[in-house]
């Protein structure tokens, strides 16, 4: 007699089962943790997109006119307008823009707002002001409650 080597078809099932059940609960973990990762990208690009306003404000002595075409709000001119700022555009989870600068060019806003279609889109935006508060839209509704100054809370 002949003794056979391999799997059996049940064997082969429940292994095939194991694997879908890990699947099925690391999935979800992995993307979310892309997404608190593509935030913390967002905020570092933030912090570098503010030094560049500090940059443009030591030259100009305001944060007037560091947008695009001399604008004073709008995609920037001085920083990249997406991010993660060392990709390609096409590959941006979220826009940089100046979102505000005082009549006085004393003060600025900028946001990081995520792009629709990507893991990013019910993120809420992400906002870094001239003062050096940071907020984070948590939920998701438009603006920075009084709860959401902070990118990690």
């Amino acid at each position: 007699m002949q003794h056979q080597q391999g799997f059996t078809l049940i064997e082969l099932m429940i292994a095939i089962a194991v694997i879908g059940i890990i699947a099925a609960v690391g999935y979800p973990s992995y993307q979310s943790m892309m997404v608190k990762t593509n935030r913390g990208t967002a905020q570092a690009d933030l912090m570098s997109f503010a030094s560049a306003m500090e940059r443009h404000y030591a030259t100009t002595f305001s944060y007037k006119g560091a947008a695009a075409g001399g604008s004073d709000t709008g995609a920037p001119a001085i920083f990249a307008t997406h991010s993660p700022s060392t990709e390609p555009a096409a590959k941006k989870k979220y826009t940089l823009t100046i979102h505000s600068v005082s009549t006085d060019g004393n003060n600025f806003e900028l946001r990081a707002t995520p792009v629709s279609g990507s893991p990013q889109a019910d993120d809420g935006i992400i906002v870094i002001y001239s003062d050096g508060r940071k907020g984070w839209d948590k939920n998701s509704d438009g603006s920075i409650g009084n709860a959401e100054f902070c990118w990690s809370c």
